[in-house]
């Protein structure tokens, strides 16, 4: 079988049109930089979701006029300047309404109150809870009762507060394999965290099976370490 080099490497464009793509990629990439000025160093460090669909248009009218013939630089310049506009048009009302700002941007939403899950928080967030967990190690945290409080900023983002370590209490453990040997008798006195909702008190055989903060039964050994920094 005979290969077509041509439309191999061209497809349905003749060779003329590699400068035309140099022309165009270079014209385009100008009017990144600019619109990225435009929108300021607010616009590229950890991305909302309301700016990452301004990056996300701005990307997808920059890239189709690079290499598609049948797409105008012109129609593209103008799509440009219309989100820019968008943008900085809503950004200005947003600074005037909290409400506004709240509409694009979203807000920061507690994920741990004191050592526990804020359970409703944690649900609306559609998070996994090894995700998160991976997360937390890879701040040096070990068990929730490190945590005086856990919030997801706008962009994502997971910021913590920690106690003191004189003040760091029994919580429920988040290193690796922790949780697999769960329990819901209570043979020995110690302090078992739930494993739903990383409630903590001391248990003994007498102690109520289930949890006075969910309701569920599954528990783990708690443990007190205090972070290394």
């Amino acid at each position: 079988m005979q290969i077509d080099w041509k439309e191999l490497w061209m497809g349905s464009e003749s060779w003329d049109f590699l400068f035309q793509i140099v022309f165009r990629t270079l014209l385009m990439f100008i009017a990144i930089i600019i619109g990225i000025r435009v929108l300021g160093k607010r616009g590229v460090k950890q991305l909302s979701i309301f700016e990452l669909v301004v990056i996300i248009g701005l990307g997808s009218a920059a890239g189709d006029p690079m290499f598609y013939r049948e797409v105008g630089l012109l129609s593209s310049l103008v799509v440009f300047v219309i989100i820019i506009a968008l943008y900085s048009t809503l950004i200005f009302f947003s600074g005037k309404s909290k409400n506004m700002e709240i509409l694009l941007e979203g807000q920061p939403i507690v994920l741990i109150e004191d050592g526990v899950f804020a359970i409703q928080n944690f649900k609306k967030e559609n998070l996994g809870s090894d995700e998160f967990f991976a997360e937390l190690r890879l701040k040096g945290i070990s068990h929730l009762g490190q945590i005086k409080q856990a919030v997801e900023e706008t962009s994502g983002e997971i910021s913590v507060f920690y106690y003191e370590d004189h003040e760091v209490k029994y919580g429920l453990p988040v290193l690796l394999n922790s949780l697999e040997n769960c329990t819901k008798d209570f043979t020995v006195e110690k302090h078992y965290s739930c494993m739903f909702c990383g409630y903590t008190e001391l248990k003994n055989s007498n102690s109520e099976k289930s949890c006075k903060n969910c309701g569920k039964f599954h528990w783990v050994e708690a443990i007190n370490r205090k972070r290394i920094t």
